[in-house]
């Protein structure tokens, strides 16, 4: 294998894999990306794979303009993925609702809709009667929901697999099993220590979802990272009693192709623990089962885990080393990866090749000593 490159990755997750697809769609530049077990394998293979710019977030700011563009991608992403990886991400453009139990909910999400329409974002209030048109084996009891028809869904695990099957039908390499160990800047570029060998890059990306913490302190940078485990179970039905995606607190079900409904999440923060707990798939069946009760009757299929990589300030770290422009970082995205990783893989790519996006520099890692020495004054 060539050991020089333009431009190193540390992390084959939907994020690593999308920067590497990107940088090959806009360059010739020779790309190579290290993963230190399999593509996907972590936190990308466990999201739903819910699009929801508007379901997640509720307020203006940096993130909700590039939560919005980014969303914008996927119709034209999918034709895109599908003629570059022959593989197909199950777009489905049915919209997502938050349901209502009572008058107290429905106050909250009526305020979540006025946001969103006086921001030029479609939402609608459906009540009972229309929401039993709409879905008619959710309970009855419920009090109404919000409709939000451009939050979309895909399949986390296929997009994850079509950036990076993208990106080697473009001309990219990617090496499994290959953990980074050193990343030391060079008069030359960077040198990249791994068990798989030594590598030499212009450019190197830290990408590695919640582990990009451990990366960034072999440059002498601290970007907190915290994991938020997540649990979820996924059932088969002959067809699933819902069509639309469905959110209720912090309990959401989706549909997927071939009768498969997944249903999430716990959050468990601070942890690494990988397994899956009794009381976490009780918990996620109670939920399911009150908001569908046909819910019980499906076929167990499997459970799993996922770590959602959260930030010091909710934002996700793109961008350049504040000291180093050979060094980029791009994590941190909790629990929108799938829903950012389309544009934070445009934006990375378009920052290596010198052209950086104004709106990067509020995701900017720049930030992070300045909120510690905040944080610190307190």
């Amino acid at each position: 294998m060539n050991k020089r490159y333009d431009v190193i990755i540390a992390g084959g997750g939907v994020i690593g894999c999308s920067i590497a697809y990107h940088l090959r769609k806009y360059s010739s530049l020779s790309v190579l990306v290290l993963e230190r077990q399999t593509i996907g394998c972590e936190a990308s293979m466990a999201a739903g794979g819910m699009l929801g710019a508007q379901a997640e977030i509720h307020e203006t700011g940096p993130l909700y303009e590039m939560a919005r563009e980014s969303r914008s991608r996927f119709p034209m992403l999918a034709h895109e993925l599908k003629e570059s990886s022959g593989i197909d991400i199950e777009f489905v453009d049915r919209g997502l609702l938050k349901v209502a139990w009572n008058e107290e909910d429905a106050a909250y999400l009526q305020s979540i809709r006025a946001f969103h329409t006086n921001n030029h974002q479609p939402a609608e209030w459906v009540d009972s009667r229309q929401l039993k048109s709409m879905e008619p084996h959710l309970n009855g009891e419920l009090f109404g929901a919000l409709y939000l028809p451009k939050d979309g869904q895909v399949s986390a695990a296929r997009l994850t697999k079509a950036f990076a099957q993208g990106a080697i039908e473009r001309g990219a390499t990617i090496c499994e099993y290959a953990e980074v160990q050193k990343i030391e800047v060079t008069a030359h570029g960077v040198k990249v220590g791994s068990n798989a060998g030594e590598y030499f890059a212009e450019k190197f990306v830290a990408a590695s979802g919640v582990w990009t913490e451990q990366l960034a302190k072999l440059t002498d940078l601290s970007l907190p990272l915290y994991p938020v485990k997540g649990e979820c179970l996924s059932l088969t039905f002959p067809k699933p009693p819902i069509a639309s995606t469905v959110i209720s607190g912090h309990c959401y079900l989706v549909p997927k192709r071939g009768g498969r409904l997944l249903i999430g999440a716990t959050m468990r923060p601070d942890t690494f623990d990988k397994k899956v707990t009794a009381g976490g798939v009780l918990e996620l069946l109670d939920q399911a089962t009150t908001l569908v009760p046909e819910v019980k009757l499906g076929q167990w299929e499997k459970a799993w885990t996922g770590f959602r990589p959260q930030t010091i300030d909710g934002l996700p770290y793109l961008g350049a080393h504040p000291e180093n422009d050979s060094l980029y970082f791009a994590a941190g995205h909790y629990r929108n990866g799938i829903l950012l990783s389309p544009l934070t893989g445009e934006w990375i790519a378009q920052a290596i090749l010198g052209h950086a996006p104004l709106a990067m520099e509020a995701f900017s890692p720049n930030r992070v000593s300045m909120l510690q020495e905040n944080k610190g004054m307190r």
